[in-house]
């Protein structure tokens, strides 16, 4: 029997080898030489990299047999995952090899910055001896807040207990109970702001949480305030953390990630590297032997599943296992669902019921489960979000999940429905289904108003009290930001004027969240969501 072709673009551990032992004809080569990458890959079943080797369309057209791409680590920004796909090559990472050494590097940034360690290395090197000056604090009774309460933040929060802190956690996501076991209090972010003494920061990037931490934020901020970023560059605001920190709004920041890599090589970043009170270091949350080895560990294990035709557990592009081809379609439509739902809802729900209605009720469901799963907490966590651990993630969360088939479906063939209830008792739903030949995605219910609408990568939804001008106010001012409307339908709740009207927009782009804001002010919306969907 041939054996598979395993190709090493970067150097692995031996460790990581060893799982293949002779079952795979490991071979190697140097990632960054192209041509000899194009070669190599030709005849590889499955290709594994670090960092330095771009895996793009044009590797995938010179793979003749490649049936899997592992990336030994948790990014995937050198890796095209959507030519993967379509190139039907599964692509894996490492999601949890580095969550420890995560945790731990932004516990040593706190101590650094608290203790002024940094400084403090640079003074004793330049042969001067500043005891006086470098003075620094006791984190024993600091109250520390967690921004960001998934698996990192809440390994931080076990990790600062025993030094007697008091804790704190924002997280629209998080369980409150799961919070209070860790001995940590739930609270609004600005609530958190004004009680911190030491504010550290585990949040993925989006767009609602880039600059999530401003001028706003600092301005509720004690002036003895410590800001620890080691989690995405970007979500602290670094013009405002730049005015915060030498106004003397707050004392001191810590970061090991910024909006721009190298710091130096951005104006806004390059101006911190000037401070006194900045403990730097140069983006080393995963730079860990034990983070290393744990990924090519993982990934090579992950592989050897692969290759076998079993279930993957980080596969990142598909359900990791065989999938019916009735139900194969839905799965991308289940995720932009899950996708959509974590964006109105803005919380994580306490109970969540996916629906599955029509003829594919009858066949095994479940990658559309999580899928759906995965599309809920895309958005929601910093980890890379896959099949498998979207259940451990929810569970994580209390969240309670079912899924629900039903044969009947009144309106379509197959619907899929996200219906989830809020710790409010507020129930959220949104609806899809498949349409036509090219089985288009399409909206048939959001918030309960029935619709039949294309899903762009671009919505913007709006609920408002019916009344007569206010299509025209808000598409004028649509209009004169430059936004064109691909589609639109609007749906009352009841038959009378006054009643709740919700519309859905198909947009040609993005919307921020500001000019969103501003134009459900001006039409008193009870609610507007800019929603961007991926897949």
């Amino acid at each position: 029997m041939t054996r598979p072709v395993v190709l090493l673009a970067e150097e692995l551990s031996p460790a990581t080898i060893e799982v293949f032992g002779d079952d795979a004809d490991v071979r190697h080569v140097d990632g960054t030489d192209r041509g000899a990458l194009l070669a190599a890959v030709a005849d590889a079943d499955a290709l594994l990299v670090r960092s330095a080797t771009t895996v793009d369309a044009e590797v995938f057209a010179a793979a003749r047999s490649l049936k899997v791409v592992a990336r030994a680590g948790v990014g995937l920004d050198n890796v095209d995952v959507p030519a993967a796909t379509s190139a039907g090559v599964m692509v894996i990472n490492a999601p949890t090899s580095n969550i420890t050494s995560a945790a731990e590097l932004a516990v040593a940034l706190i101590l650094a910055s608290l203790r002024n360690l940094g400084r403090a290395d640079a003074s004793v090197k330049a042969g001067r001896w500043e005891r006086k000056q470098l003075t620094g604090v006791e984190l024993l009774g600091k109250t520390v807040g967690v921004v960001g309460f998934g698996r990192i933040g809440q390994l931080v929060a076990e990790r600062l207990r025993p030094f007697g802190v008091n804790l704190l956690a924002y997280d629209p996501y998080v369980n409150h109970a799961r919070a209070a076991e860790l001995g940590a209090r739930v609270v609004e972010l600005d609530q958190l702001m004004r009680e911190s003494d030491i504010v550290t920061v585990h949040m993925p990037k989006t767009p609602e949480t880039t600059g999530l931490i401003g001028a706003e934020e600092f301005a509720l901020a004690k002036p003895d305030l410590h800001v620890v970023n080691a989690a995405r560059g970007g979500l602290i605001d670094e013009e405002a953390l730049h005015v915060a920190l030498t106004t003397g709004q707050i004392a001191a920041a810590a970061l090991d990630v910024y909006s721009s890599e190298p710091p130096a090589a951005s104006e806004t970043a390059k101006r911190l590297l000037e401070l006194d009170n900045v403990t730097l270091t140069p983006h080393l949350g995963a730079s860990t032997a034990e983070a290393q080895e744990k990924a090519g560990v993982a990934v090579a294990k992950s592989v050897r599943l692969a290759l076998a035709g079993e279930l993957v557990p980080d596969a990142v592009n598909v359900a990791g296992g065989a999938i019916d081809d009735e139900v194969r379609p839905g799965v991308a439509l289940a995720d932009r669902l899950g996708q959509l739902f974590t964006t109105l809802a803005g919380e994580a729900p306490e109970l969540l019921d996916i629906e599955v209605h029509g003829e594919i009720a009858t066949r095994d469901v479940t990658a559309l489960k999580l899928s759906a799963l995965r599309g809920l907490f895309r958005s929601v966590v910093t980890e890379q979000v896959s099949y498998v651990n979207a259940p451990v993630l929810a569970e994580e969360r209390g969240i309670g999940v079912q899924l629900v088939t039903d044969e009947t479906s009144e309106r379509f063939r197959n619907v899929i429905t996200l219906r989830g209830t809020l710790r409010s008792g507020e129930v959220v739903s949104v609806s899809g289904t498949l349409s036509g030949v090219d089985q288009e995605h399409k909206l048939t219910e959001v918030f309960g108003h029935a619709l039949d609408l294309a899903m762009s990568d671009h919505l913007l939804i709006i609920r408002y009290e019916d009344g007569p001008g206010l299509i025209g106010t808000y598409g004028q001012r649509l209009g004169a930001a430059g936004i064109n409307i691909a589609g639109m339908q609007v749906s009352r709740a009841g038959s009378v004027r006054g009643a709740e009207a919700l519309v859905v927009l198909n947009l040609d782009e993005s919307v921020d969240r500001e000019f969103a804001e501003e134009l459900g002010a001006a039409i008193e919306a009870r609610s507007i969501h800019a929603v961007d969907l991926v897949y």
